[in-house]
């Protein structure tokens, strides 16, 4: 039976990390999951500090999109994948927001009743499709010798409640996800902390603080590269990391794009 999720690339995808979407297609496609484009707005993140119920109706409406055609939700952006599920838990816990947003959405001739799951592109991979079938797929295996820096992205780890993503302080399935590719990972105790993204454009001095730490952390484990899963951390390391080492840093689906021999 075919895999199919309604694909929630988020917004930056699309001006700013194409390839990070092309390779995600690629990958998804030789492993026969079938990815369904809707018209999806922003998963509301950007907004929330301004107006949380702006916000939480962004991730609602999205859900509900894809509630009409009876399909999950896949992102490869930890920080959509954060978002919607935020949103999706508060909308559980308080009638009154949940009447509010339905209201709204009814304009739309939309329904939400929060009963799909919201899944990452890690957990559809690691969980739905499963390591075996992936390293099935891999023909172009990368040496052993690669040490890998797994840079999980924290907005799908913690709440662990609310996100259901993995071990909020000691996560594994980012590092089995690699070494499918022939790669080996190194452990590195910032892996799982934040890039300073979420506040680049109110403090920048912290924001690159946070960053260098981090890139630190992996050169003293003797990685040799730096592999995210996260449109935002990409970016992070894109646009200020890049006088900080000269360590590589990719996303997984180029990653394992490149160890199936698809580029």
């Amino acid at each position: 039976m075919q895999l199919k999720y309604c694909y929630f690339p988020g917004c930056k995808i699309s001006g700013q990390l194409p390839e990070y979407g092309d390779a995600t297609l690629t990958i998804m496609n030789a492993l026969n999951v079938k990815l369904v484009d809707m018209p999806f707005n922003c998963c509301g993140y950007p907004i929330r500090h301004q107006s949380m119920e702006a916000s939480i109706f962004s991730a609602a409406r999205n859900i509900a999109l894809a509630e009409s055609v009876h399909l999950d939700i896949m992102t490869p952006c930890k920080c959509c994948f954060g978002n919607l599920k935020h949103s999706q838990h508060l909308l559980e816990t308080d009638t009154m927001l949940f009447k509010s947003i339905n209201d709204r959405l009814k304009e739309e001739d939309l329904s939400y009743s929060g009963k799909l799951e919201i899944k990452h592109l890690l957990t559809v991979l690691y969980q739905d499709v499963g390591l075996e079938k992936i390293e099935k797929q891999i023909t172009h295996p990368l040496p052993h010798s690669q040490k890998v820096a797994a840079s999980y992205g924290c907005h799908a780890l913690r709440p662990a409640s609310v996100t259901n993503f993995d071990h909020p302080f000691d996560p594994t399935l980012f590092e089995k996800l690699v070494e499918t590719t022939g790669a080996q990972t190194v452990f590195w105790p910032k892996r799982s902390e934040c890039c300073g993204h979420p506040i680049s454009e109110k403090n920048q001095l912290l924001s690159k603080a946070l960053l260098k730490a981090k890139v630190m952390d992996a050169v003293q484990a003797n990685a040799n590269m730096i592999c995210t899963a996260c449109t935002y951390c990409q970016i992070q390391y894109d646009s200020m990391g890049k006088d900080m080492t000269d360590i590589p840093v990719i996303t997984f689906s180029q990653l394992l794009a490149g160890a199936m021999g698809k580029v």
